[in-house]
């Protein structure tokens, strides 16, 4: 398969890949990848660890199932999360541990195919790309004066997937009826939320493995439309932006992409999709705000971080203050590690905010009201916690740009 990829194959279309699928090697692979993410049981009530203790037999039970055409995905539990930053609620898809082993191994053998040829503007879901490479991207297009963005949003992407788009749109790839069976099964397979029970009409489960490359093959022709209009689109996901030299420019590619989506069964969110001119104004992309060639991280990140810290510093917490900074430092170091492009005012202001709370803790446990100020910053002063051993954002990104320096151009 290794080298039919570097070739390619007759016609472009892969005929025979089940038995590609169902070795042991691969689902032995694709189970140290879903045992590695741990996550929670499906609807069988199985775990990760359970599935583990017997996981050859396991295994082997299912490599059968597969290759004699007897295997049938369970239905997938519904759980909702909290959107960061809203109230609104994100609806997850969990499969059973042995169909998310199935469908890793199905990936796989999919995946390849299809990086082969995937933009380079695609950076969502990819392997060897990320987040950081999008925004990369795109602040190098708004300093080369890519000013004007066309901030898009597609409403309910991972829901509103037409089943019979995407089978066709993999089947110009993929003319092997058995793993296409499988995938379609996998779509089609009963949600069960409570006691209810349906079967989905469209849409892709958040959540299932399979999920993020098919949600990548729906959206491949729309990237590829884009280059070959001499466009400049940067997409995560169902996540992107299109960064235009004019204003006219702009307007095309929004009515463009508005064309596409009708014809793919997709809908452009009313409220949310519009025209940016970056100089004068804000848009948000990946949890960053750009705004007048700076960076900040958007309301939403701030206040979910400060969600976070706030319930590891509750007054009413009996946790000793080493073992609150203990418990926050991780997650500060990880908040810094994606915002660190950030501007260094952020990192100042938060360092701030958080000594408060910590101040405000200590003065609870000396039988003192209200939030630490005044005078408590002589009784504990900023010295006092960096003793401690609390990881300051701010120095980090001094440290952060002094290294930015210091590396020769």
């Amino acid at each position: 398969m290794l080298t039919a990829l570097e070739t390619g194959v007759k016609g472009g279309v892969w005929f025979s890949l089940i038995d590609k699928v169902y070795p042991l090697a691969n689902l032995r692979s694709a189970f140290a990848k879903v045992a590695a993410r741990a996550g929670a049981a499906g609807v069988d009530h199985m775990t990760v660890e359970m599935y583990a203790e017997h996981a050859e037999r396991n295994l082997r039970a299912v490599a059968e199932e597969l290759r004699t055409g007897q295997y049938r995905p369970q239905a997938i539990r519904r759980h909702y999360i909290p959107k960061p930053g809203s109230k609104e609620m994100r609806p997850l898809g969990i499969p059973t541990v042995r169909d998310r082993v199935v469908q890793g191994a199905i990936r796989h053998v999919l995946e390849p195919i299809w990086e082969r040829d995937f933009a380079a503007q695609s950076y969502g879901f990819r392997p060897g790309r990320g987040c950081k490479d999008a925004l990369r991207r795109v602040d190098a297009l708004l300093k080369a004066g890519y000013c004007h963005v066309v901030d898009a949003d597609l409403k309910a992407y991972f829901d509103s997937i037409p089943h019979d788009g995407l089978l066709a749109v993999m089947r110009r790839k993929v003319s092997d009826g058995r793993v296409l069976k499988l995938v379609e099964a996998f779509l089609k397979a009963g949600v069960m939320e409570g006691l209810r029970q349906w079967t989905p009409t469209a849409g892709a489960p958040q959540g299932a493995v399979l999920s993020p490359l098919l949600s990548n093959i729906y959206l491949d022709e729309l990237d590829h439309r884009m280059v070959q209009e001499g466009l400049e689109m940067v997409r995560y996901a169902d996540d992107f932006v299109i960064l235009c030299r004019s204003e006219a420019e702009a307007r095309r590619a929004l009515e463009l992409v508005r064309q596409w989506t009708a014809q793919a069964g997709l809908t452009l969110h009313p409220q949310k999709t519009r025209i940016v001119d970056a100089r004068e104004e804000a848009f948000e992309f990946l949890g960053y705000r750009f705004e007048r060639g700076q960076k900040w991280p958007r309301e939403k990140s701030l206040r979910k971080l400060k969600d976070a810290i706030r319930a590891k510093t509750l007054r009413t917490s009996g946790k000793s203050l080493q073992r609150v900074i203990l418990e926050m430092n991780p997650m500060l170091r990880g908040w810094f590690a994606y915002f660190c492009h950030s501007h260094k005012y952020t990192f100042e202001r938060l360092d701030r905010w958080i000594r408060v709370r910590l101040r405000s803790l200590l003065r609870k446990r000396q039988k003192r009201r209200g939030r630490g100020r005044g005078r408590d910053h002589q009784r504990w002063p900023n010295a006092f916690f960096a003793r401690q051993g609390l990881y300051s954002l701010y120095l980090a990104h001094q440290r952060a740009c002094q290294s930015a320096r210091a590396v020769p151009h």
